[in-house]
């Protein structure tokens, strides 16, 4: 791919074939989100004496882009430049703010590995004082390989919200080279019918209150870098007891993600009696994965519209709950867990839980009131269900389906005595010797709650348990509390 060259003029941005020989300057493509002086956000030479900060604004000189520090006349050329900042860059000089540069010189060039805002009062910064910062942040993030970056646009989200027009005007100018081609030319056409007179107020407010949703949403990469095995099993131990075949299922899709990079074809559907984990399975993966987690409720779905989002023809229209999964997540990289996919409401015509079906295809989403095709390649979905007779089988044919079944006596000891019991001690401070629970009283929990599908009932006995013995450890001066079965039967 040929590389730009900065062209920081008015009156076009396109480059020339002659353009591109004259190319003086290397981009460089990284996806670090910590610059260093081996992997620097811009390197800007000569420079032959020791500095930490440069204070100036970009400008576009008669050979070559480059800075201009305020203290001297001499410009220094830009060497190079990390691809995700192009736009940026472009942007700073345009609207002509000044900026500091934090960074170390090396080798007579300047390495810079921060740009913030040098004047509190630029009127420049559309989104406020903190738009820098915000833009900084927002491209660290990014992850866009080489293929991935295009030159026109690019986006990213933190902790600073796009709502107005021209911050995301702002936003798109600075950030476009990062987005999904296709959501980058529909942030381009809704922007043009957000700014349009030709069409009424309401289609406006839905054109911005799309794009303020839409890139307020990090889009990732869907390249996965590779995870710690050893530590994915760690996590899983400690989160689960027994349950081989799911651990199993999850060490596989670790193993998938480092050899290809990518998240496997299918997603994970449990299938069990309540209260055997599923939801605490899901969010172990979401730990191993290193990703935000968003989940939905099917058992309160009873419209399709719920999932798929309102047309924008209706006054009171909104985005779906999958969309709003995203929003919620903030990234497009992210596990998507679908709680009882079973309790989905099937009197109507057609059974909600279909809207699912091209978000489990991986081949993208498309939600009524966006209007866009979402990528769904940095989705792993993990649906939980308690009968799997009651799922349609095309929603059942892309899951890898694990049963998981009720607890044994013995399974259930164990859960109650090394994990339950001993979580809650450490949650409330308690010492282990200080709340004893002795044998003949722990099987009597136990076979209390045998026929129980689940260890809730267990979890919420250990709560119990451990809270009156914080009571008498504080009110009795007591320094040791040791339960027996009659006592254990008073309170439970």
């Amino acid at each position: 791919m040929a590389r730009r060259v900065f062209d920081f003029g008015e009156e076009t941005n396109k480059v020339s074939k002659e353009d591109v020989n004259k190319i003086n300057y290397e981009i460089i493509y990284t996806s670090s989100d910590r610059p260093s002086i081996t992997d620097p956000i811009i390197r800007l030479g000569e420079i032959h004496e020791e500095k930490k900060e440069l204070i100036g604004k970009f400008i576009n000189p008669s050979k070559g882009s480059g800075f201009k520090e305020n203290t001297s006349d001499k410009i220094m050329d830009i060497q190079a430049i990390n691809a995700r900042f192009v736009g940026f860059i472009e942007w700073l000089s345009l609207n002509n703010i000044e900026v500091k540069l934090e960074g170390e010189t090396c080798e007579n060039v300047f390495c810079v590995l921060n740009i913030v805002e040098s004047d509190e009062r630029c009127g420049k910064l559309s989104a406020g004082n903190g738009f820098v910062r915000f833009m900084m942040e927002r491209l660290l993030s990014c992850n866009m390989t080489k293929e991935e970056f295009l030159y026109e646009d690019d986006i990213d989200d933190d902790s600073m919200k796009l709502t107005s027009i021209q911050s995301m005007r702002d936003f798109l100018d600075c950030a476009g080279n990062t987005f999904p081609p296709n959501i980058r030319k529909w942030a381009m056409r809704n922007m043009q019918v957000a700014n349009s007179s030709e069409v009424s107020q309401e289609e406006r407010r839905h054109a911005q209150r799309a794009l303020s949703i839409m890139l307020n949403i990090n889009w990732k990469s869907s390249s996965f870098k590779s995870i710690d095995v050893s530590e994915a099993r760690k996590i899983l131990d400690e989160e689960l007891y027994g349950m081989d075949s799911v651990k199993q299922r999850v060490i596989e899709t670790c193993m998938q993600i480092n050899r290809t990079g990518k998240l496997p074809a299918y997603g994970i559907l449990l299938v069990g009696p309540a209260g055997t984990g599923k939801s605490r399975i899901a969010y172990a993966i979401a730990k191993i994965l290193k990703l935000p987690y968003a989940s939905i409720d099917m058992s309160s779905i009873n419209d399709i519209e719920q999932l798929s989002g309102s047309s924008r023809i209706y006054a009171n229209a909104k985005p779906g709950s999958i969309m709003e999964a995203f929003m919620r997540a903030g990234q497009s990289n992210l596990v998507f867990i679908i709680n009882e996919l079973d309790k989905a409401d099937t009197k109507s015509s057609s059974n909600p839980a279909d809207a699912l079906l091209t978000l489990l295809d991986n081949i993208g989403y498309t939600d009524n009131y966006m209007e866009c095709m979402i990528p769904t390649t940095g989705v792993y979905p993990v649906a939980t269900a308690n009968d799997k007779s009651k799922i349609s089988n095309p929603l059942l044919t892309r899951f890898a389906v694990i049963d998981i079944p009720d607890y044994t006596f013995d399974e259930k000891k164990i859960i109650f005595t090394k994990y339950a019991f001993p979580k809650v001690l450490e949650r409330l401070n308690i010492n282990d010797d200080e709340c004893i629970l002795d044998e003949e009283t722990i099987n009597y929990v136990i076979s209390k709650y045998q026929d129980v599908s689940g260890v809730r009932d267990l979890e919420q006995v250990a709560e119990h348990l451990a809270s009156h013995a914080l009571f008498l450890l504080e009110t009795t001066g007591q320094n040791r509390i040791e339960y027996n079965k009659k006592m254990v039967e008073n309170i439970i």
